[in-house]
């Protein structure tokens, strides 16, 4: 089997609502998503998305298609291996993104071609895990209160709060939620690399003391010192390395400094599959949990599914509220149970339904 092509088609997402998961992300109105299309010669295609709500497909595009595209072009797509070194090769040129759709693609055509999901191909751990609901920023303490609680009575694992980014601000919002949900509900904190030194040690001695699971990206993404002194000084577990957006050698300076207790990653911010398979195996190997961030839209997520079946080591599959920011351009989306579980897909490959109607219909160009 040989690649013989690859396309991008750019396709509108409207009518996002108005979204914040702090500083460092926001949207609404409209963004961009990409189909990643990467054919062969024995009729099997490989599909992937590129873009979120808040980050279009269009910045990244282009230099897929010309840094990426020639080096895939009459290869065996089989090769994943060697094609993952080859993308990375050019890491300068173009983001993980870009590399993350391409190694997606590729596993899905091994799906594909071999008649089995992508995460049976790897070899399966389970056939379910547990949901947990992450918020937006929200307007009040009281909002996501709220939202905890529905989200409880619905069955979900847990609740995780990206918070208003101020100190007060932030503490009252995981009091709230505390008090509402109350002692025995898990519940994270993620301040999405808010603070410096000072305000992670108060919130995280306040929220330590309300029995939060996990105290995640308090400080700069890349601060492995403050990290390393954090960790010394609460006795809640600390979650960091979702980013900085790099592969598989931004991890060990972590790992040898002792600076988290979880390792982090998925599909798009890590470079795809590939690399996160071989972080899953290293933090197994120090007796951690990988767990696995949010996709960033609905086929990235269900790549981040199939991971999830496959490594020992996760213990949750976040979803990222809300939900019309996260689910499109499939005709069937990834679904919680009444007991809060996401189920295994089952079909080859990825086993996605692609709306392949919408996307003609939002199609904005096709890039060759």
């Amino acid at each position: 089997m040989k690649i013989t092509d690859i396309t991008l088609t750019l396709f509108a997402w409207k009518g996002l609502p108005s979204i914040s998961y702090g500083a460092h992300a926001s949207g609404g109105g409209e963004s961009k998503l990409g189909l990643l299309a990467i054919e062969t010669d024995e009729g099997i295609t490989g599909h992937a998305f590129l873009g979120s709500a808040t980050n279009g497909a269009d910045t990244e595009a282009a230099a897929l298609i010309r840094s990426l595209k020639p080096l895939m072009l009459g290869q065996d797509p089989f090769a994943r291996e060697l094609l993952n070194q080859k993308l990375w090769s050019r890491i300068r040129q173009v983001t993980t993104r870009a590399i993350g759709a391409i190694d997606i693609a590729l596993w899905d055509i091994a799906g594909k071609a071999l008649g089995v999901p992508i995460y049976k191909l790897i070899g399966k751990v389970r056939d379910e895990i547990p949901a947990y609901a992450s918020s937006a920023v929200l307007s009040s303490a009281e909002a996501y209160a709220e939202e905890a609680v529905r989200y409880r009575e619905e069955g979900w694992a847990a609740y995780k709060i990206h918070p208003p980014q101020r100190l007060k601000d932030d503490i009252a919002a995981c009091t709230a939620v505390r008090r509402a949900v109350g002692d025995d509900y898990r519940i994270m904190l993620d301040s999405t690399w808010a603070y410096d030194f000072p305000t992670a040690l108060r919130v995280g001695r306040a929220i330590e003391e309300m029995g939060f699971y996990w105290y995640e990206d308090p400080l700069h993404d890349q601060d492995v010192y403050n990290y390393v002194k954090l960790r010394q000084t609460l006795r809640i577990p600390i979650m960091a390395t979702e980013y900085p957006m790099t592969g598989l050698e931004s991890y060990p300076v972590w790992l040898m400094n002792h600076a988290t207790d979880y390792l982090r990653g998925d599909v798009t911010v890590k470079g795809g599959l590939t690399t996160c398979l071989k972080t899953a195996h290293l933090a197994q190997a120090f007796r951690m949990n990988y767990e696995i961030h949010h996709g960033g839209n609905s086929l990235n997520n269900l790549a981040n599914l199939h991971l999830a079946m496959c490594i020992p080591n996760t213990e949750f599959f976040e979803f990222l509220l809300p939900a019309a920011a996260q689910n499109y351009g499939l005709l069937e989306d990834i679904e919680i149970d009444s007991k809060g579980m996401v189920r295994a897909p089952d079909k080859p490959g990825l086993g996605a339904e692609i709306d392949f109607e919408l996307i003609r219909k939002n199609q904005i160009a096709v890039l060759r």
